[in-house]
């Protein structure tokens, strides 16, 4: 579980989160060295390791700076099970806990995901042998009991060699094995058998009844259920991908996937709680009204991000070790607003910049997954090439700024609206009017006739995203 961490120094984790995200230094900084510090733990004394407790971290700025993007890239980078969770949801529920404790069992969900995709890679090799030897019966059916008749003898020289039924059954299949492997057959139709899981679904009469013992009711009872084949007519390549998933999970011990996901969700999990400020209560009101129903909020949080144990269906998870990273605007509420016993568990604090100008254009320009490359994409799938100049990017860099400026700022999102209202008109044509082979240049010029009205109409609410 450690050995890719090894390789992910702090600097190594700051240039991969810099290819797809413009500057916030500081916050990349802070999660290269939480994500560093789970592998110094794993690697401790083991006496000390249940004793180093992860720093978790609240992010600090205004919408679409690049918060989430962050604690995403986080997660990818190392390969761990990530959750993203918006905190105003549960106030609709108040101090109902199972609620908050779904985000924990959605992070096992994730991390059993993980490692039953990484187990099936292990077993392909055999699993599609087994998916070979399913399409072979489909086309040409072993001869049981074969080897006691006898095929007319082939001439060999002067000898006779007989030749049994079995044996030139078994050349055929080998042929035929090639032939499948190659792709020479997957056009051919064959009938074949596949699995279907009978769970019903379970509707309880009576009083109510939390996720968890409801998902593990519905389990129980589709276990006991016998699974039914369904024959259906495919193709052999259609066959190939309907089976091969199948024959992987059939070589997988699940007890052994549950466990190790329980493992690398207690140890590498991310959780990223959003929009942390909308539950915090203003110390400066009264005790009622809509206060009371937030800090109940924040009093269900707290246990998970401390440290407990949480049921899941797949087995009892230990949060204290879950990196949590929080992030709110922070426009009216502060930090301190929050009660003491959360702050006291967010001990770093980044406070992300605005996006200025001169970001919006590198944003477009630079990270591997630009808008600018996305729409490139889109339209070479066309057969369209799209080709944007330098002075469109900056002019595109300075509209995006100046409409944040002037209405509200939505940060990075802007460009998306920017974009859209630029190309609309190029993705409608193609490939009616603008067909394959065809060539468009973005200019500068191009960028100012069809935005230039964002700027200069004030009522900007139809562009707002």
């Amino acid at each position: 579980m450690t050995e890719h961490l090894n390789r992910l120094t702090p600097r190594q984790i700051v240039f991969e989160l810099d290819q797809y995200i413009i500057g916030q230094n500081d916050a990349k900084r802070n999660v290269a060295i939480a994500l560093r510090n789970r592998w110094r733990r794993m690697n401790s004394p083991e006496e000390i390791q249940k004793e180093i407790i992860p720093n978790n971290i609240l992010m600090i700025g205004a919408t679409g700076v690049g918060k989430t993007e962050i604690a995403r890239r986080l997660a990818k980078i190392a390969d761990a099970p990530f959750v993203k969770v918006e905190a105003s949801k549960f106030t609709e529920v108040g101090y109902v806990g199972r609620d908050v404790e779904s985000m924990v069992r959605d992070l096992v969900e994730q991390a059993v995901g993980m490692v039953r995709t990484q187990k099936k890679e292990e077993v392909k090799i055999k699993a599609e042998q087994a998916v070979e030897d399913i399409i072979l019966d489909a086309l040409i059916p072993p001869i049981h009991g074969a080897s006691k008749i006898k095929s007319e003898p082939v001439q060999d020289g002067d000898n006779s060699v007989p030749e049994d039924d079995g044996e030139l059954n078994q050349r055929t299949r080998e042929r035929f094995r090639e032939k499948i492997r190659s792709g020479e057959l997957d056009s051919r139709k064959i009938e074949i058998e596949v699995q279907q899981n009978q769970s019903p679904s379970v509707g309880m009469i009576g009083g109510a009844m939390d996720d968890v013992s409801m998902m593990n009711i519905q389990e129980m009872i589709g276990n006991m259920m016998p699974r039914r084949g369904k024959k259906r007519k495919v193709t052999v390549g259609e066959a190939k991908k309907l089976l091969l998933d199948e024959e992987a999970g059939k070589l997988i011990d699940m007890d052994e996937v549950k466990l190790e996901a329980i493992q690398k969700a207690e140890n590498l999990g991310i959780i990223f709680i959003d929009e942390i400020d909308k539950v915090a209560s203003s110390r400066s009101g009264g005790g009622g009204g809509p206060d009371v129903s937030r800090e109940g909020v924040q009093r269900d949080l707290l246990p998970i991000v401390e440290g407990s144990a949480v049921n899941t269906k797949h087995g009892v998870i230990n949060t204290d070790h879950i990196l949590f990273i929080a992030a709110g605007a922070f426009h009216v509420a502060k930090p301190s607003d929050l009660i003491p016993e959360l702050q006291g568990r967010f001990p770093i604090r980044v406070e992300l910049n605005s996006l200025t100008e001169s970001d919006f254009y590198q944003i477009l320009k630079t990270p591997k997954n630009a808008l600018t490359k996305q729409y490139e994409a889109m339209m070479e799938a066309e057969g369209v090439e799209l080709v944007f100049e330098d002075g469109a990017l900056q002019e595109m860099a300075r509209i995006a700024f100046e409409v944040n400026s002037e209405v509200e700022n939505i940060g990075a999102r802007r460009l998306q609206t920017v974009m859209s209202l630029l190309l609309n008109d190029f993705m409608f044509d193609i490939p009616d009017e603008i067909g394959p082979d065809s060539h468009i240049v973005v200019t500068a010029e191009m960028v100012s006739d069809k935005l230039s009205h964002l700027i200069k109409n004030r009522d900007l609410s139809q562009y707002i995203l």
